[in-house]
């Protein structure tokens, strides 16, 4: 049995249309990336997501002053590459549906060639996108929600398992498991997202049906990565059970475990409300919030450090195109081991 990590168990349907190189998505991380991580990432033959706040230093207000900084992100990604980039859009809820809105008004404008929309239906944006020619791939926890998405039009889902850092919805369903159901139910291509870290866990997605896989955690550890040096040693230090999943009552977060996830756990085992809870997230004397103070100003303990599950397998920090080399060439040394155990002795 001859197997080939390129040619057999990548659909070419999927990487074709992005013009990709290797099926590796940089996950759109929320205050954890910007242009250079962005260019850094599709340069080396991925694809690259300028993330909410991409290029940001503190809370922004103004919904057209956000799309002014994203359209500065946009341009700063193709003055080093022309390699194709994606752009997230989280849709807003109530006074934050503007910001989404102006995302969206920016995107199409400037022709960004990819759209991964997050947490909200896929019937609010997805028409627009694609009447403007984008190709719209859309986050999912559950087969009913890939199936709705599909539904809507988009080109692809992004099958986000529980072991994904930061928010994952309520399902709780581990990658390959929610991967290969997604993958039965939907006629689109499927992108694995939870947890991966290494070729292994590219080859995991891959064997479970996706296309391509999405990997933030690993590219946090980057060297063009604009979090906080002190953040990714913790990355590099962390082991199997450094990461922790609370927010069940609100909404449930993967981050590394510190005094702040542990306080925010045992507020929620005593019977906290929802509202209490989301105000001790808000106490933040340090500010402006725990999710900048976490990722921009290296707070270990009382800041907010989204991680997967699958930090323990991160060992260096790297530049983007070497994260890139390594996990596909991981993949292929893991897809020639399998390759031997299916044939046997002899």
């Amino acid at each position: 049995m001859t197997l080939a990590i390129d040619e057999v168990t990548v659909d070419k349907i999927l990487c074709g249309r992005l013009g990709l190189d290797a099926p590796i998505i940089q996950a759109p991380m929320n205050w954890a990336t910007d242009a250079g991580l962005v260019a850094a990432v599709s340069a080396a033959g991925g694809l690259g997501t300028l993330g909410p706040n991409a290029g940001q230093k503190m809370p922004e207000s103004d919904p057209d002053a956000a799309a002014e900084r994203l359209r500065e992100q946009i341009h700063a990604v193709r003055a080093v590459t022309g390699r194709p980039f994606a752009v997230n859009v989280p849709i807003g809820r109530g006074a934050g549906r503007a910001f989404s809105d102006a995302t969206v008004r920016v995107m199409i404008a400037e022709k960004v060639p990819v759209a991964i929309v997050v947490t909200g239906s896929p019937e609010i944006y997805t028409v627009a996108l694609k009447e403007a020619g984008v190709f719209t791939m859309h986050a999912v926890a559950s087969v009913r929600h890939a199936r709705k998405a599909e539904a809507c039009g988009v080109d692809a889902v992004v099958a986000e398992g529980f072991e994904g850092g930061g928010h994952s919805g309520f399902a709780e369903l581990p990658m390959t498991v929610l991967v290969n159901q997604v993958v039965r139910a939907v006629h689109v291509p499927v992108v694995a997202a939870g947890g991966i870290s290494d070729g292994r866990g590219l080859l995991q997605g891959l064997s479970a049906g996706a296309q391509a896989i999405s990997m933030g955690t690993r590219f946090m550890a980057c060297t063009e990565s604009p979090i906080h040096g002190t953040v990714k040693d913790a990355l590099v230090r962390a082991d199997d059970v450094a990461t922790v999943s609370w927010g069940r009552t609100t909404e449930i977060a993967r981050t590394l475990d510190n005094a702040f996830s542990r306080r925010f756990r045992a507020a929620e085992l005593s019977g906290a409300t929802p509202d209490a809870l989301h105000r001790l997230i808000a106490d933040y004397p340090a500010g402006p919030n725990r999710r900048v103070g976490g990722l921009l100003h290296g707070d270990l303990e009382e800041g907010e450090i989204y991680a997967g599950a699958g930090v323990g397998l991160i060992d260096a920090v790297l530049p983007a195109r070497t994260i890139i080399e390594r996990t596909m060439q991981e993949a292929r040394e893991a897809l020639a081991e399998l390759g031997r155990a299916l044939d046997g002795p002899g």
